[in-house]
């Protein structure tokens, strides 16, 4: 699958992505890699994203995960 997404990683380990022409902040641990079509996750903000047509969306915004350790 060809990710049509421009996406990046900084050195502190975040993933940001260019989404609908807003730089968008993926996450970090919590996003798949390798990206692959119907990936979902939501990030520690709350940010629900997918991949449907090869491209990011941002689904909205939901409860964050708990995190427990």
């Amino acid at each position: 699958m060809s990710l049509k997404t421009r996406i990046w990683m900084t050195g502190n380990l975040d993933w940001f992505a260019l989404i609908d022409g807003n730089e968008v902040w993926l996450g970090r641990r919590e996003v798949p890699a390798p990206l692959g079509e119907g990936d979902a996750w939501i990030n520690q903000v709350g940010d629900s994203f997918r991949v449907e047509d090869g491209e990011i969306r941002l689904l909205g915004r939901v409860d964050p995960p708990e995190i427990t350790w």
